[in-house]
């Protein structure tokens, strides 16, 4: 079975910042467990004496303002950020990145966690398509860090599987509706949530040093970026792997 582990990053409903990010890791079942490994080995680094207690959160770390981040210099925190980051950049062939962008002010009114969801469960089915096509027949399971929006998106992931998303089609190689866990019991949540972060810095704050570690694990066929969605109104000539992907594509 392929995992993807799923967390946001940026506020659905803060004015302050234009957009919103849902993003993740998929990774196959029987690989999760040297992640986790890897998890640990870094939190054994940061807190010898109580690793287990050490839970990665980007935006923490970055602003050093807790236990036990506000010991370490701005370099330092960074640099446990990209470690994060560097895990899945070195990890499996197998693993792919994925995460979707949502423009907050291009679509009023509406819930950029379900515009990203919905968005995302459709990526997902499709590279479980092409693999399958390729002889790998696995089902696949999102998870979510524990969230508001559980009833929401369960129900959400309902719908698809029985009337399709609104691009057509039924999501069809999911196992079951989404499965939501404590981040802090999860290191591969823990790893969605940094992957999520990188994105939302590329895009809000111009600042892709994050981005760039795990850029070229998105989801790819045919030289177009899948695992990557940027939902934004306008002709901005967007230079994201996701926009120009598609623009030479279309060429």
């Amino acid at each position: 079975m392929h995992l993807l582990y799923l967390d946001d990053s940026g506020s659905s409903l803060n004015p302050q910042e234009d957009y919103f990010v849902l993003g993740g890791v998929s990774v196959f079942e029987a690989q999760a467990h040297w992640f986790t490994q890897e998890m640990d080995k870094l939190a054994l680094e940061i807190e010898s004496k109580n690793p287990f207690d050490v839970e990665f959160h980007a935006s923490e770390i970055f602003s050093r303002r807790s236990f036990p981040w506000k010991k370490y210099n701005r370099d330092e925190a960074r640099g446990i950020i990209k470690a994060v980051l560097n895990i899945v950049a070195k990890s499996f062939d197998s693993a792919r990145v994925f995460a979707c962008v949502v423009h907050k002010p291009s679509f009023p009114g509406r819930d950029p966690v379900e515009i990203a969801f919905e968005d995302l469960c459709s990526r997902f089915d499709l590279f479980l398509k092409r693999e399958a096509s390729r002889g790998d027949r696995q089902r696949g399971l999102i998870i979510l860090d524990e969230s508001t929006h559980e009833t929401t998106l369960q129900q959400m992931s309902r719908d698809f599987r029985i009337i399709g998303t609104r691009w057509g089609g039924s999501i069809c190689n999911l196992a079951d509706t989404p499965l939501f866990v404590n981040s802090k019991a999860s290191r591969l949540t823990q790893i969605a949530d940094h992957v999520s972060y990188s994105v939302f810095r590329r895009f809000q704050h111009s600042d892709a040093q994050y981005f760039d570690i795990v850029s070229s694990r998105f989801d790819s066929a045919g030289g177009i970026v899948h695992g990557l969605s940027h939902k934004e109104c306008g002709d901005i000539k967007c230079m994201c792997p996701a926009c120009l992907s598609r623009r030479i594509a279309n060429e």
